[in-house]
C-alpha cells in the first residue's frame, strides 16, 4: 500500500508500527543529508537523524499535516543539529584543524554538491559500457527496456507502445534485463541470473 505522508503519519499516530517505518524509510536520506550540511561529520549527522526520528515519534501528535511531514522533520533534525552545536560551544570543543592549522568552519567540510572528478570520470565510462551493451540488444527489447527503466513505464504502456500483448512486453523487458547483465557482468564483475 503507498501511503501519503500524512496518511502514514495518522496511522502511526495510531500505533502502526509500519506506517512510521515507512516514513523513516521515505526521508532517512534527506535527513542525513541535512543533518550532515550542518556538523560536517557523518558520524554526528547519523546520530542526529537516529535523534530527528526518535523525537518525531515521541511527538507525533503535535504534527497538524498544515505542512509538509518532511519540513517538520527538516524542522525537527535543524533544532536538533544546533542543540548539538551550542552543546559543544559550551564545552568549548575544538573544531579539526586544517593541515596549515587554522580551524575550519563546518561549511569547509561538507561535501561538494556535485559529483568529484573521479566520480564524473567513472559515471561516463558506466554511461559509456550501458549504451554500448544497449545498442547489442535488439529494436524492440532496447525499447522495451529504456520504456520501463527509463521513462518508468508500466507493462501496459509498454505494450501499446510496441504494439504487442502485455506479456510478450514482459516477456522483451525480462529478456533485455537478461542480456544487459551478461553483457555488463565482466566489467562490472555482477553475477548474472
Amino acid at each position: 500500500m503507498e501511503w501519503t505522508d500524512a496518511v502514514a503519519a495518522d496511522e502511526a499516530r495510531k500505533g502502526n508500527q509500519y506506517a512510521f517505518r515507512v516514513l523513516v524509510e521515505r526521508h532517512s536520506r534527506s535527513i542525513f543529508r541535512l543533518a550532515f550540511r550542518m556538523t560536517g561529520n557523518e558520524q554526528d549527522a547519523e546520530d542526529l537523524v537516529q535523534e530527528t526520528f526518535l523525537r518525531a515519534y515521541k511527538q507525533l501528535t503535535q504534527f497538524d499535516a498544515r505542512s509538509g511531514f518532511s519540513t517538520w522533520l527538516y524542522r525537527i533534525c535543524s533544532n536538533c543539529a544546533l542543540d548539538l552545536i551550542r552543546a559543544r560551544k559550551r564545552r568549548n570543543e575544538q573544531q579539526p584543524y586544517s593541515g596549515d592549522q587554522f580551524p575550519l568552519h563546518w561549511l569547509d567540510r561538507v561535501a561538494s554538491p556535485g559529483p568529484s572528478p573521479e566520480r564524473l570520470t567513472q559515471s561516463k565510462q558506466i554511461t559509456g559500457q550501458v549504451e554500448a551493451a544497449l545498442q547489442r540488444l535488439s529494436e524492440t527489447e532496447r525499447l522495451a527496456f529504456v520504456l520501463r527503466h527509463y521513462e518508468g513505464c508500466d507493462i501496459e504502456e509498454i505494450a501499446a507502445t510496441l504494439g504487442v500483448q502485455a506479456n510478450a512486453a514482459k516477456h522483451s523487458v525480462f529478456r533485455a534485463v537478461q542480456k544487459l547483465r551478461r553483457a555488463l557482468e565482466p566489467a562490472w564483475g555482477v553475477a548474472a541470473r
